[in-house]
């Protein structure tokens, strides 16, 4: 009986030690982004980005809704006669994965910074992990977002309205079960 009690005991720990760890995560991705009708706060322009992609947690795609300031804002990162910088202040975001798993991101920070002169925009985001469901029930850390984004199509008045996305997700994720990942992991 004591037997029985130690293997218990031993995969119980060993359980919560899966959930504990830190894993560094590393995905890649392409998509789309476009205005969005929705209106996150006064006085901010809001943006829907539709992403898929791969990497240290499998295939996934990822959608988000952010706010940006609608007036360009004074940056050191990001300063020159052909750049504009924008702050992104408030969104949210979902990964889907093949497993039908979701990992919920909510935004912290945001910076996009436009080239006016090449035509495309470095974007910078932010996202802390709020759970899930299935492996990423119990799910925490923070993603940061590094993207390239150039225009697709202009609206009547020459202006940008659909937009090509480039980039990779990094960061670390904790209390993740065991499930598909581009590792078998």
């Amino acid at each position: 009986m004591k037997h029985l009690a130690t293997v218990a005991l031993m995969l119980n720990l060993g359980v919560a030690g899966v959930y504990a760890q830190q894993k560094p995560v590393n995905m890649t991705f392409s998509g789309t982004s476009a205005a969005s009708t929705i209106n996150l706060q006064p006085n901010t322009t809001t943006g829907e980005d539709n992403l898929a992609g791969n990497g240290t947690l499998g295939p996934f795609t990822f959608r988000d809704i952010t706010a940006g300031t609608a007036i360009p804002q004074p940056s050191s990162t990001c300063s020159g006669p052909t750049l504009l910088h924008f702050s992104r202040v408030a969104g949210a975001g979902v990964f889907r994965f093949q497993d039908g798993s979701l990992l919920k991101v909510h935004l912290t920070q945001g910076d996009d910074c436009i080239d006016l002169a090449a035509q495309q925009s470095h974007c910078t985001w932010t996202f802390q992990i709020t759970g899930g469901t299935g492996r990423f029930k119990n799910a925490s850390g923070n993603l940061t977002l590094t993207e390239i984004v150039v225009p697709v199509l202009a609206d009547a008045f020459g202006n940008p309205v659909f937009f090509a996305s480039t980039g990779e997700f990094t960061g670390t994720v904790s209390g993740v079960a065991g499930g598909e990942g581009q590792d078998g992991q």
